[in-house]
């Protein structure tokens, strides 16, 4: 009976101390402290979608992210280059979404076919840096770039200046669909405005050097007299310069163009192929800037809008 009774004793001894013992943490696991907050975060990933690497202007775009990234160890960041084609990009960023990138650098192709996918990132959390070209509305974070009407209208008044009020001009527009073509157009119109400047030839060379080629040979092709030729960007001014020197008349002929690259437009000045070529800065630098910004929780501006320079070969005296 005392036997017994020991035993029983024993085992309820047993129970009240297994029933206080700590809870087995499973393995690979820690216990965090009542009350603390998870640590912060000390390294992100940034995806940057590019709508066409077949630009010089667009690759230093990228190269300028790149360096910029470089000095900063805790970021990271994916290149996707949407060669030309909304839908890519579209499927891009989409990409960018389901793989959870912390923030996205995107310089869309054309306006209204990304401005859905924008959106759906900044609704699941992303911010998103809307870089040098639009979208519609304003779903996303920030955007970043020069003003391409007050460009476009700089252009106007110098080229005004320069032919003393008239002459025959040809216009060799950028992407027309793309707000920077659309804004280069409307600001140079009305840096004309009121002048006797004739527009005898206008096409749309979709920022490509071989278009613009190829459409300035058409109008050398319909018109004697050209005194000088408008191109949205550095190398559709190349593309016609390269033209007119085919057809021996690229003396007679003034070319201008927008993006003021050093190894590009500036170059082409100093060379004596282009009489001006007016600064489109990247954002590049400024996009890594702002996006580290973002990621350490800072409230950045929802517009950064870049400077601009004119290069002539002034510049380089």
């Amino acid at each position: 009976m005392k036997k017994m009774i020991a035993l029983m004793l024993v085992a309820m001894l047993v129970g009240i101390f297994g029933c206080t013992k700590e809870p087995q943490q499973p393995a690979g696991t820690e216990t965090k402290p009542t009350g603390t907050e998870p640590a912060a975060k000390t390294s992100w990933m940034i995806g940057m979608s590019q709508c066409n690497l077949g630009e010089p202007w667009r690759v230093q775009m990228n190269a300028d992210v790149k360096a910029a990234a470089e000095k900063q160890p805790e970021l990271t960041v994916l290149f996707k280059d949407a060669q030309n084609d909304s839908l890519k990009q579209v499927s891009q960023m989409e990409e960018y979404i389901t793989q959870g990138v912390d923030l996205i650098i995107i310089s869309p192709k054309e306006a209204a076919p990304l401005t859905t996918v924008v959106a759906q990132a900044v609704e699941k959390g992303i911010p998103v840096i809307v870089l040098d070209r639009r979208v519609v509305g304003d779903e996303y974070t920030c955007f970043i770039g020069a003003d391409n009407k007050k460009i476009g209208k700089a252009a106007g008044e110098w080229i005004v200046k320069k032919l003393g009020g008239k002459g025959n001009v040809v216009e060799l527009k950028g992407l027309m669909t793309s707000t920077p073509g659309q804004d280069r157009h409307t600001g140079f119109r009305e840096g004309i405005k009121g002048s006797d400047i004739k527009i005898i030839f206008e096409a749309d060379m979709k920022w490509l050097e071989p278009e613009a080629r190829k459409e300035m040979e058409s109008a050398l092709a319909r018109y004697d007299n050209i005194d000088l030729v408008y191109a949205h960007n550095d190398p559709g001014a190349h593309g016609a310069y390269l033209a007119a020197q085919a057809a021996g008349r690229e003396k007679d002929i003034l070319f201008v163009g927008i993006d003021g690259l050093a190894h590009e437009g500036q170059m082409y000045v100093k060379e004596g192929i282009l009489a001006a070529s007016f600064e489109y800065p990247t954002g590049g630098k400024e996009a890594v800037e702002t996006a580290l910004k973002i990621l350490h929780g800072e409230d950045v501006p929802k517009e950064i809008t870049l400077d601009s320079t004119v290069y002539t070969a002034d510049s380089f005296k």
